[in-house]
């Protein structure tokens, strides 16, 4: 099946709260990775919740492959999302399973699916049937969700020329409290996903502990017979890192994450100058005021700290940014230090 991986890919990782609109515009300038995932969003918030309950789907035309990220237990749902996914014109619709947040994990849901595989194959089934019966005319209906939902997916509506695949992935962990990669890979195989990206912790461990490379493995083992590509993710500081563990562990790509947060650059490689780094502070600024108006500033003010670490006035310029709520104010904060910045 054609794809998003028809290479080795280094792309990045979804995160909740971090993947948003305007992350991803940045990331893509700054940063060409092969492929970005949204942030995720409940199939039952696509259905019942408000239309500021779709802003993770928001984005900006690209050539680069844009995927979809979901959660939740509800099968009638997960049809209503997969159809709205398609009418966007995401390249592809990713689940997650993986998500240990206790608000989710522990209601069955994200990582929660790992103790459930028998459900966990029916989401996949149900998000594969509904794009076989999208390419046969089925489409979301008046009454399946609000009537400004649907306005609200004509303004935000990318058209992909053709849509011959809609490639189904999964993002998971190596196990719930010990990890089952054995017998839990063997259960998502079974449904030949087109990826699946394993983080190389246990629910249990959260983020502590170190990703388990070897864990990883033993999936690219389980699928070499099989269509399904294999992602590693977990840990991964910088793109020389990426494609060591592509070779050495014979992936199919990584994806990366926490390291992305602040340094758009890290895909190519590139150590920006303090001036670039509050220059693209600035421009995330000005996206997210763009692409989502009806955001919340303070939910940008963590990537301010981010960009502002590790030079002459950083501590300075963090403190001041974390009261802004407009991309005015950010600009007034910064011009300053851009000529502090660029006289050194």
């Amino acid at each position: 099946m054609a794809g998003w991986c028809n290479k080795k890919v280094i792309g990045l990782s979804p995160m909740d709260g971090v993947t948003d609109a305007s992350f991803r515009a940045i990331i893509d300038k700054y940063g060409s990775p092969d492929v970005l995932f949204t942030e995720f969003l409940s199939v039952e918030a696509i259905v019942n919740g408000s239309i500021n309950s779709l802003l993770p789907f928001v984005r900006e035309k690209s050539e680069t492959p844009t995927i979809a990220q979901v959660y939740g237990l509800d099968l009638p749902s997960y049809i209503l999302a997969t159809l709205l996914v398609l009418e966007l014109g995401f390249d592809g619709i990713d689940i997650n399973m993986g998500c240990p947040a206790k608000s989710i994990a522990y209601h069955g849901a994200g990582a929660g699916l790992i103790q459930n595989p028998s459900h966990a194959k029916q989401i996949i089934k149900t998000v594969q049937t509904t794009f076989l019966d999208w390419k046969n005319g089925l489409r979301l209906k008046s009454g399946q969700l609000k009537p400004a939902k649907f306005e609200w997916i004509k303004q935000n509506r990318i058209k992909r020329s053709k849509i011959d695949n809609f490639p189904v992935s999964i993002k998971t962990r190596i196990g719930y409290d010990t990890s089952t990669v054995q017998s839990w890979i063997s259960h998502l195989l079974e449904c030949e996903p087109y990826a699946i990206t394993i983080h190389g912790r246990t629910l249990k461990q959260m983020y502590k502990d170190k990703s388990d490379w070897n864990e990883i493995h033993k999936a690219v083992v389980l699928a070499k017979n099989s269509n399904t590509k294999i992602i590693g993710n977990g840990d991964i500081k910088s793109a020389g890192q990426a494609n060591n563990k592509i070779k050495k562990y014979d992936l199919d790509g990584v994806l990366i994450g926490r390291a992305s947060m602040g340094n758009p650059w890290i895909f190519k490689s590139i150590v920006p100058t303090p001036y670039t780094r509050l220059t693209v502070a600035l421009e995330h600024a000005r996206q997210f005021e763009k692409l989502t108006p009806s955001g919340n500033f303070q939910s940008l003010r963590k990537h301010f700290a981010w960009y502002s670490k590790g030079f002459d006035y950083a501590a300075s310029v963090r403190n001041k940014l974390m009261h802004v709520n407009t991309y005015s104010e950010v600009k007034t904060i910064l011009d300053p230090y851009f000529l502090l910045l660029k006289e050194k």
